[in-house]
């Protein structure tokens, strides 16, 4: 059987949730009339994250530089679907999320997009207008959050995947050269206000407010910081037994 779309989840020790999220996914998938698979991309981690994802029946890949946007890349090396969709493991991915990104692409109109965020649980009133605001820039400036991207495998591999020379941010920079490369093939980026993905909130139980707001004024402050993993630490910290 021919493999229409490929999902890439670039893990980190993430046993914990690929046991929640692959099953999810899974029903998703079942739900969909075009046949795919799923990829995890064991990115260096210490924990369980390869032997559940193989319980699960997924393709692993292993990645050793522990970097989000080579775990990407490695994972749509070895992908096998003309369409591609960047998961992260702590998401949730809805059937007919899933069902609008696959017709988008087999569209021709367009070379691939995002969608508005969501979280798992509630959140603070000062979480929730930034993440407002996250999604009106998302939505104003076709920008795709990094917990769920899809796009051509045509033009994925145009523009080269993600840049390895970031540790974070690499969506806004694969959300600029895949735009600007569907322009010139008269194919647009869309993103996709309903249904929203549901992710994880889970960075919120692990820093404050002020901790994550300080991190991203830096990254919007001195862009040139993404090029240092020890810069980027709130995208690569995992604490112990959560």
């Amino acid at each position: 059987m021919t493999t229409g779309y490929s999902i890439i989840i670039p893990a980190y020790n993430e046993e914990k949730w690929l046991t929640r999220t692959l099953p999810h996914l899974k029903q998703a998938m079942d739900m969909s009339e075009v046949s795919g698979e799923v990829i995890v991309v064991d990115n260096n981690s210490t924990d369980g994250t390869a032997r559940v994802a193989r319980r699960h029946n997924t393709r692993v890949v292993f990645e050793p530089v522990n970097q989000i946007s080579r775990a990407r890349n490695t994972g749509a090396g070895i992908a096998k679907g003309r369409y591609l969709i960047f998961l992260d493991a702590d998401t949730f991915l809805s059937p007919v999320l899933l069902k609008t990104a696959l017709h988008h692409l087999s569209s021709g109109r367009f070379c691939g997009g995002g969608c508005l965020v969501d979280f798992d649980k509630p959140i603070s009133h000062f979480s929730r207008k930034i993440l407002d605001l996250w999604n009106w820039i998302s939505i104003t400036f076709n920008v795709a959050a990094g917990c769920f991207i899809y796009c051509l495998r045509d033009g994925f591999e145009a523009i080269g995947g993600f840049s390895e020379k970031v540790y974070a941010g690499e969506e806004i920079w694969f959300s600029h050269e895949l735009r600007s490369w569907g322009q010139a093939h008269n194919m647009g980026f869309q993103m996709i206000s309903s249904p929203r993905i549901i992710t994880s909130s889970r960075k919120l139980d692990w820093f404050s407010p002020l901790q994550l707001a300080i991190s991203a004024a830096v990254l919007t402050i001195f862009p040139f910081s993404v090029r240092f993993r020890r810069l980027c630490s709130h995208w690569y910290y995992r604490p112990k037994n959560r």
